[in-house]
């Protein structure tokens, strides 16, 4: 059961007020009014975080450096431009291309478990975590970087998982429950229960026309999707073995899956469940740690603890326009089959095992082999977006066409501060 409360109101420096601007591109989200302020009356006033904004202001020579924080939980935007950081000791927010960080909020001693961002807007997702959580594990804060602090939080019974942001919908990840709210108001809209999802997994699409929520289901194996526009659920049974990570496109239309077996990766259409494409990882057994689609289905990146980031060509039509897709599409496959519907799937054929039949991925980035990696695709074409949990940030672009290793364009250690280029 989760209740609403308003948050501590102390009269904390405005982010965009000229003392304390922290990007002019992370702005005031103009999309939505909220008023959770309103919903209760105010509680006691606790103390401030500590504002830092880049470029941050260098400590006085007499003070040692601090040690870097230690990463809680690293989580892309929703269109993958922006990422964000929870450590022991507050959060911080960093464009991907360019580099750069946008801004942070430090704690006195308090961590963040969970930050979720909503696009480049002002309000993010907070939940406690580390060993001296800033917030009880088992709430959600509402956190409105325009005003410098919580303006609602949602608690419950059990800790939070994850969450899910979309302008309309706050989604909150329990151990075998899932609770969906209006954004505006809080309205609990649905509770789904689910197996035992320790990893907090869930995915929602992003198009503001179109409503998906992809989940795990009641069984092992299974994916639960909800189309909420057709006021359809469908039930896909993707696996044998247990869900390890899955992600939807931003229209919904498709997800990926893998198991905890982590060699093969599976494409459904989630109208109908069908299996659209199979995709092997790798032939020994690996977690996964994140899927991402490119942002016109075309691609699809994966990162496990073997310390390979993979990209596969995918071989099915999105609903994206023609005329946005690479013209890297040429490099398909001869086994497709092409078909008058939206979209098309590979028929493996053959009398050799199914293994020598197993699509392998066009390109792959080769990193420190146990390290926990997220992968997302950057703005540019054909760039992949990688974030480690050590702080490390890699920028890698791949040839569509002869594939192979990736390319490295850049790379950055996010926790540690940058020479600055002299003027």
């Amino acid at each position: 059961m989760a209740t609403l409360s308003a948050c501590a109101s102390p009269p904390w420096p405005n982010p965009d007020s000229p003392n304390s601007n922290p990007n002019p591109n992370f702005l005031p989200d103009q999309s939505q009014t909220l008023d959770f302020d309103s919903l209760m009356p105010p509680q006691p006033e606790s103390p401030p975080p500590n504002h830092h904004h880049s470029p941050d202001a260098s400590p006085p020579e007499s003070s040692p450096s601090p040690p870097p924080p230690s990463i809680l939980y690293l989580s892309f935007n929703q269109d993958q431009a922006c990422f964000a950081a929870a450590a022991d000791n507050g959060f911080r927010i960093y464009n991907c291309d360019p580099f750069r960080e946008l801004f942070r909020r430090e704690f006195d001693g308090g961590g963040i478990g969970h930050v979720e961002m909503l696009f480049r807007c002002n309000i993010l997702a907070l939940v406690g975590g580390g060993p001296n959580p800033q917030y009880p594990p088992n709430k959600v804060m509402i956190w409105d970087d325009h005003q410098g602090r919580c303006i609602g939080e949602l608690s419950f019974r059990a800790a939070v998982r994850g969450v899910r942001l979309r302008r309309d919908r706050i989604i909150v990840v329990v151990e075998q429950k899932i609770f969906v709210y209006n954004f505006a108001d809080l309205k609990l809209v649905q509770q789904i229960e689910t197996v035992p999802n320790p990893k907090g997994l869930c995915a929602v699409s992003q198009l503001s026309d179109s409503l998906v929520l992809a989940c795990p289901g009641l069984h092992k194996g299974q994916i639960r999707v909800e189309h909420y526009a057709q006021k359809k659920t469908k039930f896909i049974s993707a696996h044998d073995s247990r869900i390890a990570c899955f992600a939807l496109t931003l229209d919904g239309q498709l997800i990926a899956t893998a198991s905890t077996k982590g060699t093969l990766i599976r494409i459904f259409d989630t109208d109908h469940g069908t299996l659209l494409q199979e995709v092997r990882r790798g032939a020994n057994a690996a977690e996964i740690y994140s899927l991402a689609f490119s942002s016109t289905a075309q691609w699809l990146a994966v990162s496990s603890d073997k310390g390979t980031v993979h990209v596969f060509s995918l071989k099915v039509n999105s609903s994206i326009p023609e005329q946005e897709k690479s013209q890297s599409s040429s490099n398909s496959d001869a086994a497709i089959t092409p078909s008058s519907s939206s979209r098309s799937f590979i028929k493996l054929k053959g009398v050799l095992p199914k293994y020598f039949n197993s699509e392998w991925s066009v390109a792959q980035f080769h990193l420190q082999e146990g390290s926990h990696y997220t992968v997302a695709f950057g703005l540019q074409k054909n760039t992949v977006i990688i974030l480690g949990m050590d702080g490390s940030f890699y920028r890698c672009q791949f040839d569509p066409v002869h594939g192979g290793e990736m390319t490295q364009l850049e790379y950055h250690n996010f926790l540690k501060p940058e020479p600055e280029t002299a003027l």
